[in-house]
């Protein structure tokens, strides 16, 4: 009987594994299906296999290797960056002259598929539970936004913060937050409550507790400069475009604010949209700390999650693969997963929605208006904040908050 236990765990953990890899080939599939004889007929909006890569080929000299910032412009932070160049270099060695986009979206696949390896070690490592840990390895999001973006580097560095917040080791989780805003802006949202959550804690005298938050804080500031510091100093212009990109942009179709623009009620400009989406996101960041306070004092960083929900659900952009941001986030700390599951409809219904609309605009059959994107958007914001509730006012999952370190 003893022998036959650890067996039984390896099998479940290896079917973990099998599970994952096949979401994965699935997620390969659903990009890669339309890739011989390049996008004909709309393909890539009505069957859904439009990514973000391919185009970055040549519209970013991908294919002639010119470095990025320095070389060809980029609207991504730094280590994504380096991320697109590494994987175009991988392509141009591996084959050569005969590479070509397709082969750069298998190896920008390949890369993601080993972080969300990654990720579900990372939850293996933390105790999560069983159930929680087949919704990852069968998530809808994997499978459509694996080839979609570079998204996933920032998703994993997010979710390392988390653990290592779990472990109480707030300072290598700050470094690791700060890294994953090196790729992707969103998870520079965990570190004031990884700094909090270092004020906070009672067991330590007060000196102690600003000591230990400063050091955070240089950790974090540290990682981040470590990767931009560089760059920002011998190509600024190029290295800045994604701030001035994020600030001039005037929205997507799903988003909040044109939703409500595109159903006739409030219209607003650029500007109006920057400073009324920072005012919404600053003032409900602050009552979800206030309402969380007292129940999660002792955890404050699991308020990461509801945060970022507000932060998507008040920012002027919504791009459909920033599901796979909140997602592994939702695992790790949403109290029930019912909410989730409406997330998870709302989201892959917003995002056949908009990528049907594209298709409409261009003449395709398939076509959606803005009503259904609207009603898809809705079924999903409206799960998010039910999530933001729950995530504020429930106790998280007992085994995320259960101590490991002192």
């Amino acid at each position: 009987m003893s022998r036959a236990v650890p067996r039984e765990i390896n099998w479940r953990i290896a079917a973990l594994w099998l599970a994952l890899a096949a979401t994965c080939s699935a997620g390969w599939l659903f990009k890669g299906h339309c890739v011989p004889g390049g996008w004909t007929n709309l393909e890539q909006y009505t069957t859904g296999c439009y990514n973000d890569v391919m185009p970055f080929w040549h519209g970013r000299q991908v294919a002639e290797g010119k470095v990025p910032y320095f070389e060809t412009r980029m609207e991504y932070p730094v280590l994504t960056g380096a991320q697109i160049w590494a994987e175009g270099s991988a392509a141009r060695l591996l084959f050569g002259p005969r590479a070509r986009d397709f082969h750069f979206l298998g190896l920008v696949v390949l890369v993601n598929a080993l972080l969300a390896a990654l990720v579900l070690k990372l939850f293996l490592h933390a105790g999560m539970e069983r159930k929680r840990l087949w919704a990852w390895v069968l998530a809808p999001p994997l499978l459509l936004y694996l080839g979609h973006n570079w998204d996933m580097g920032a998703v994993a560095l997010a979710v390392a913060a988390m653990v290592l917040a779990r472990e109480g080791r707030l300072v290598p989780a700050a470094a690791a937050a700060g890294l994953g805003a090196a790729a992707k802006l969103f998870p520079v949202l965990a570190l004031p409550l990884i700094g909090l959550s270092a004020l906070s804690d009672d067991a330590r005298p007060w000196r102690e507790r600003l000591m230990r938050a400063t050091a955070l804080s240089a950790a974090a500031i540290g990682a981040w400069a470590l990767v931009n510091a560089p760059v920002a100093l011998f190509a600024f212009d190029n290295w800045s475009e994604f701030y001035r990109f994020s600030q001039e942009r005037a929205g997507t179709v799903a988003a909040s604010w044109d939703v409500l623009a595109n159903q006739g009620w409030w219209f607003t400009s650029v500007d109006d949209r920057n400073r009324y989406a920072a005012l919404a996101f600053l003032l409900g960041f602050a009552l979800i700390v206030a309402l969380g306070w007292r129940r999660h004092r002792s955890h404050l960083w699991v308020l990461f999650t509801p945060v970022l929900a507000w932060f998507m659900l008040t920012n002027k952009v919504y791009s459909p693969q920033f599901d796979l941001w909140l997602y592994p986030l939702l695992l790790l700390t949403a109290p029930r997963l019912w909410p989730v599951a409406l997330f998870v409809l709302g989201g892959v219904a917003a995002f056949f929605a908009e990528f049907w609309w594209f298709a409409g605009l261009e003449g395709a059959w398939l076509a959606t208006t803005h009503g259904h994107i609207a009603i898809a958007a809705g079924v999903r914001g409206a799960a998010m904040l039910w999530i933001i509730g729950d995530c504020v006012l429930r106790p998280p999952p007992a085994w995320l908050v259960r101590a490991k370190s002192a």
